[in-house]
């Protein structure tokens, strides 16, 4: 998942980006509500993190420029005022959640995590699809009940996947929501990830559960309900 930080504070915003890749996202930042605008509307982003008291751009006006061009991703808002009606300023913006100064960081990480899940319909930490299972909170991915270890870029891909079981991803989109904003979409790292995806939760090739669609991209297999 790609994470967008908008935080003027230089410490906080290092702190949150390595925790947040610690926690296998991929994080862009922006310094204020201006670079934090252009970021939100010119890249992909399965969730934003933003200070409401942000220069240039005040997290309140950035989060209703954002919500008023069509973006809709799911928006954390951070503050530290005390103050109910900041709260809920920020709220009747447009934000989906928020959190006070100062916070734990795994706290954060669970607010992300259930609101990109519930963005795509999945209210549930554990998703599961036929045989496959995977756990957004401890990362956790196993086949018929048995663990499967990924490496950090292979669960983002099947957790994307997952994330939106049936339908076509490109690879474009799937390199957009896995790397930061540095990365070489032109890669063929897609491919490598899904051959791999294949190899190790379904190496005798008995449910053929990533379809590859020339010229469109790939699609997870939504099993039926008997089948799960």
């Amino acid at each position: 998942m790609r994470i967008l930080i908008v935080e003027d504070d230089k410490s906080l915003q290092t702190q949150l980006k390595q925790q947040l890749e610690l926690a296998n996202y991929s994080v862009d930042t922006a310094d204020d509500g201006e670079i934090g605008l252009y970021q939100g509307t010119e890249y992909q982003y399965d969730a934003a993190v933003i200070d409401l008291g942000l220069p240039k751009l005040d997290g309140k006006d950035l989060i209703q420029t954002l919500r008023k061009q069509g973006i809709d991703f799911p928006i954390i808002v951070l503050t530290a005022r005390d103050r109910w009606q900041d709260k809920v300023e920020g709220l009747d913006a447009g934000a989906d959640d928020y959190l006070t100064k100062p916070f734990h960081h795994q706290e954060l990480q669970a607010r992300l995590n259930a609101l990109i899940r519930r963005s795509v319909g999945q209210a549930s930490p554990i998703m599961v699809n036929g045989p496959f299972e995977l756990d957004t909170a401890s990362m956790q991915v196993r086949v018929n009940q048995q663990a499967v270890n990924l490496s950090s870029y292979e669960y983002k891909v099947f957790e994307y996947l997952m994330l939106h079981q049936g339908q076509v991803k490109s690879k474009t989109e799937l390199t957009e929501h896995i790397y930061d904003q540095d990365f070489d979409l032109d890669s063929n790292v897609i491919e490598v990830f899904i051959r791999r995806l294949r190899k190790k939760l379904d190496p005798d090739g008995q449910y053929q559960f990533i379809e590859t669609l020339r010229g469109q991209g790939y699609k997870l297999r939504q099993f039926a309900e008997a089948e799960k």
